[in-house]
């Protein structure tokens, strides 16, 4: 019963996982646009790197916390005299060899001996230690803590832009793929119709209804239409493989775009109906910024603090695996280090001054910054702005030229247009139409950046 719930709470959060995602039984995965992003911001690699260097800025911060916290370390010393000093303590009077009765001078003279020497320590021997330390004060360890905490606000901010611009390639080549499709679409419809308009003129030329130059010149447009298509497809495949690459899959894996270009366009998010206000002190890139600021404040801080005092107490217990016969080593000690700073000849003024400059250098970066992002911003609106207008002229160009094509081929088959006329109306809307899918896709990237500058915002 227990592995039944077990598996079931597994599938539960595999669901949860990949909800949004849909992949058939024939292994296709289907995207539509926003699927394709929360995809990417799951599996692409430089995504899944800036999260791990999260992660690593969290063990960071718990790794200069320990340093403040009790330490507690062993160690063994194995130690080998070649030579063992050895000390005598001299004469002494041996009572055992004073004869019975009367004693003599000479008697006690000779109940002197010489007093064996002892070893001062052993040949081989092992010193165990236990030292358990607290640091009770340093300038450098709580500054360390605090600039670690903000250099981690920083890796989460660097990962916040790298899925802002991940979501913004990620559409760019998404639209880029649905562009060609489409363009893919009509220059094959203009491909048959060519085709079927060569067909026809094939027959009347050899009914003697029209002239020879007149079928090569449709036979040319039908290729010129057929290189145009190769090109298209060609572009299309190592733009697949480029949404491929972000999105994090294998290339071998069959990839579907579920969104539609004339969806997208027609479901109206393409157009910004009212000016979008922007504050360039709420973007991501200067957060992060601003943090690389207060980063190099605290560094100018910890360089100062390198003047002040460091303590910490000990607690040592040692042990010998061989003792000597006389010993005088304390087991157990207690005490308090204080490490105090006096001259460095210079050393800690001239990394002070450096680090005054690097925080010079921050806020200056930080300034530019600023600007920079206001730059960007209008930059990118009056490049949408004009992608806007850009797209909407086009759009009414290709209508018109596709409109005047399409009565030149009913003349031209009525015998009242020329092949050149036909020809000429010809390019003029594959023209139209390249200009109007290229309107099209600077449109949609220029949206796309655009919500990329106002997400990260």
């Amino acid at each position: 019963m227990k592995l039944t719930r077990k598996c079931l709470l597994t599938f539960v959060i595999l669901g949860l996982i990949t909800k949004g995602f849909s992949q058939d039984n024939t292994g296709i995965l289907k995207l539509s646009i926003t699927e394709a992003q929360n995809y990417a911001l799951q599996f692409n690699r430089s995504v899944q790197s800036a999260k791990i260097d999260v992660k690593s800025m969290e063990k960071k911060i718990w790794e200069n916390l320990a340093t403040g916290f009790p330490q507690l370390n062993f160690d063994a010393d194995y130690q080998h005299q070649f030579v063992v000093p050895q000390i005598s303590l001299g004469p002494y009077l041996d009572v055992n060899s004073l004869p019975a009765g009367t004693i003599t001078k000479d008697d006690l003279a000779n109940a002197y001996k010489s007093a064996p020497p002892f070893a001062l320590g052993v040949r081989n021997n092992t010193l165990l230690n236990l030292t358990l330390s607290q640091l009770i004060f340093s300038g450098q360890y709580f500054i360390g803590v605090k600039a670690v905490q903000i250099a981690k606000k920083v890796t989460e901010k660097a990962l916040l832009k790298t899925e802002a611009q991940t979501k913004e390639s990620v559409a760019d080549t998404y639209y880029l793929i649905l562009v060609l499709s489409e363009n893919d679409r009509v220059l094959n419809e203009s491909l048959k119709s060519v085709n079927q308009t060569y067909g026809e003129m094939v027959k009347m030329n050899q009914q003697g209804l029209n002239e020879e130059t007149d079928v090569d010149q449709i036979k040319i447009n039908s290729s010129n239409i057929q290189t145009l298509i190769n090109s298209v497809e060609s572009q299309k495949e190592i733009s697949m493989k480029l949404l491929k690459f972000q999105l994090g899959v294998d290339f071998n894996q069959t990839l579907e775009l579920t969104d539609s270009l004339h969806g997208i366009i027609e479901t109206g998010n393409i157009q910004y109906l009212s000016l979008p206000e922007y504050n360039a002190k709420n973007s991501v890139d200067y957060q992060i910024m601003s943090n690389q600021e207060k980063v190099a404040s605290l560094l100018l801080k910890m360089e100062q603090s390198k003047y002040l005092p460091t303590v910490t107490s000990f607690y040592r217990h040692q042990e010998q695996t061989n003792q000597p016969s006389f010993n005088f080593a304390v087991k157990d000690i207690v005490g308090v280090t204080l490490s105090l700073p006096i001259i460095s000849s210079g050393q800690r003024n001239s990394k002070i001054s450096q680090a005054k400059y690097d925080l010079e250098k921050s806020r200056l970066n930080k300034e530019n910054a600023e600007q920079g992002l206001i730059m960007d911003f209008e930059t990118a609106m009056s490049s949408y702005q004009t992608a806007f207008s850009n797209f909407t002229t086009n759009k009414e160009s290709m209508t018109l030229s596709k409109k005047v094509y399409d009565k030149t081929v009913i003349k031209y088959r009525e015998g009242v247009s020329s092949s050149f006329e036909l020809t000429q109306n010809q390019n003029q809307f594959l023209t139209a139409e390249s200009n109007y899918y290229n309107s099209v896709l600077s449109l949609l990237n220029a949206k796309a950046k655009l919500d990329r500058i106002l997400e990260t915002n």
